[in-house]
């Protein structure tokens, strides 16, 4: 089955701009193909210090060419409950590898920060340029040139598209991603929601507050709700990077180490010394990445892949854009309501169908390609399944279920939420932005009221202890972009806004900084480009102008004539403060040289 028109006119589109780009990335990833095995180009001294610490039998293997070596790049550590999971899972993959007449190394460790632990902290300022230093880390393990394809142990924010990048940097391995699955459910997250508004209230205190984020973030896995990281893993299986099934299974289960083990012996068959050979550089074409795009709207998924879908994208030689992603959501329907677009989390999800369901009624529906490469062979259809485990101890897949287990979390095509996806991007003389319409009201989605202007959330969060906000008004927080301080997350303003509009005031955000996969209620106008370092209009904003955002319409406007806006002083903020403490001061050639949110806020594009 082919996509339906429109989606097909708008690859058509991406595949002619990016045309000379990819051309020459497809080059260079056949290039590196036609080499043959890596170890060949070794000399003696080389190939003797890559496998030193290999059994003997292992050294025999990797002496030649005929034993596939899989290169593990692992996220692992036991701080971060996403993370922790992956400490046992080397050894299940040198196991499976060595079952299938393989080796498998642990090529290298890349760093994994958590942005629920640096929210509205310093160590949130280096929270999105851990992407590309991601992607150098596994890079740096990859570059040993030992491997005839990778597997790639990664869940959350940042972690999953640098690890992208990566994988298609080195576009001439085949990989697979492995991800550790989401933690059990714990207190519901609107519960949790609750309890942070009645903190910022001062209705209850820090013990009480520290209660229910214990009982919500509570053992090993992903957090339950529908941010970036759940986003990621989404991304992974509907664009073919996951064996069918693995993205939303619980860690520490039998199934979790079974599709673990199925998915290292199907690194190593998809290798060139195999007869499926399935280099990562060539699998991802436009139409994969389409495919990502149109189930991040179909999920109503995290606002931060509007900047590393374009930088994934990027990295194989394709430009997508705003536009492009912005006109797939008015294509695409939402067809899933999880936390903070609705009460259930991703197990609920799962458990209503999960990924089989939505993939096989978006197939059905024509909104996604069918007719791509994928780690499991040709086409997208044999993602339409449910995993179970056999009685073998292994992967067993049964067709996705007709019916949806709860139509309140997970909706058939023709019973869809709303007929559009759940991100829109702005315009006007502010900039260009992103806005996550999908948990936002309709009657919300039309603000118009004087800007109140900020230059940190700390300068925001006072303001409403000292009871300044009591009214309607649009907040600019500008100077959060990834020149000024590396665009961190500000979710802490989550809280006081959604406080602020429960009491009936009418409130919205624009700012050039990000909020997160856990944008809520509130309408939040982020990501605004250009930004208030670079000379964006944001930074002439003054307190009382009234600001329009219209998310429908899709239109961001302060209500300035352009000779009046145009003629104001640039404001010259003291960012010092911004340069230096929890390591920033090292990423300080990060913020000269990194470019647009609307570009991939990276410093890797080439």
């Amino acid at each position: 089955m082919t996509a339906r028109r429109d989606i097909e006119a708008i690859t058509q589109r991406i595949r002619e701009r990016s045309r000379p780009r990819r051309e020459i990335y497809i080059e260079r990833v056949d290039q590196a193909v036609r080499k043959g095995v890596n170890r060949a180009v070794l000399s003696c001294g080389n190939l003797a210090h890559g496998f030193a610490v290999c059994s003997p039998s292992e050294k025999v293997a990797l002496s030649g060419d005929r034993a596939p070596n899989l290169g593990i790049i692992t996220s692992y550590n036991d701080m971060l409950s996403a993370h922790q999971p992956f400490e046992t899972f080397p050894q299940s993959i040198r196991e499976a590898a060595r079952e299938a007449g393989g080796v498998a190394q642990v090529a290298g460790g890349v760093p994994a920060m958590c942005d629920g632990v640096t929210q509205g902290q310093p160590g949130m300022e280096l929270s999105l340029f851990s992407r590309d230093v991601i992607a150098m880390s596994a890079a740096v393990g990859l570059s040993h040139n030992m491997f005839d394809a990778a597997v790639y142990l990664g869940v959350c924010d940042k972690i999953v598209p640098g690890l992208v990048i990566a994988a298609l940097t080195f576009g001439h391995l085949p990989a697979i991603f492995v991800p550790a699955g989401p933690m059990t459910s714990g207190l519901p997250n609107d519960e949790k929601a609750k309890v942070r508004q009645l903190y910022a209230e001062g209705k209850v205190g820090r013990e009480a507050l520290l209660e229910a984020e214990s009982k919500s973030y509570h053992g090993p896995g992903t957090c339950t709700f529908y941010g970036t990281a759940n986003s990621n893993q989404m991304l992974m299986e509907i664009m073919g990077l996951h064996t069918p099934g693995a993205s939303f299974v619980n860690p520490n289960t039998p199934l979790r180490e079974a599709l673990t083990r199925e998915a290292a012996k199907r690194a190593l068959a998809i290798t060139a010394l195999g007869n499926d050979f399935t280099p990562a550089g060539r699998m991802i074409d436009e139409r994969s990445i389409v495919n990502g795009v149109v189930g991040l709207h179909a999920t109503g998924g995290s606002t931060n892949h509007t900047i590393h879908l374009i930088a994934m994208a990027a990295a194989a030689g394709i430009a997508l854009t705003w536009a492009d992603i912005s006109d797939l959501s008015d294509a695409v329907p939402l067809l899933a309501r999880v936390y903070p677009n609705g009460l259930a989390d991703v197990n609920h999800f799962h458990a209503a169908g999960g990924m089989g369901f939505l993939i096989r009624e978006l197939l059905d529906a024509g909104l996604l390609h069918e007719d791509v490469q994928t780690v499991w062979g040709q086409g997208l259809r044999p993602y339409a399944i449910e995993p179970v485990l056999a009685d073998d101890g292994t992967v067993w897949r049964r067709p996705a279920p007709e019916k949806s287990g709860d139509e309140k979390v997970l909706a058939p095509f023709e019973k869809a939420f709303q007929p559009t996806g759940g991100l829109k991007v702005l315009a006007g003389n502010i900039g260009s932005a992103v806005i996550k319409t999908s948990a936002v009201k309709p009657e919300r989605r039309l603000i118009e009221a004087p800007a109140l202007v900020f230059h940190t959330q700390q300068a925001l969060n006072d303001a409403f202890k000292a009871g300044k906000l009591e009214r309607d008004f649009v907040a600019v927080v500008r100077f959060q972009g990834p020149k000024a301080n590396g665009m961190p997350e500000l979710h802490k303003l989550t809280t006081v806004l959604g406080v602020l509009q429960d009491r009936g005031y009418r409130v919205a955000l624009v700012t050039d900084g990000r909020m997160s996969g856990a944008s809520g209620k509130v309408p939040a106008a982020i990501h605004v480009t250009p930004e208030a370092l670079d000379g964006g209009a944001i930074v002439r904003i003054r307190d009382g102008d009234v600001i329009r955002l219209d998310a429908d319409a899709g239109t961001l406007e302060v209500l300035v004539t352009e000779d009046e806006l145009g003629a104001r002083p640039v404001v010259d903020p003291d960012l010092s403060d911004n340069e230096h403490g929890m390591g920033r001061e090292l990423f300080a050639g990060f913020r000269q040289l990194v470019n647009g949110a609307d570009h991939g806020a990276t410093v890797l594009a080439g």
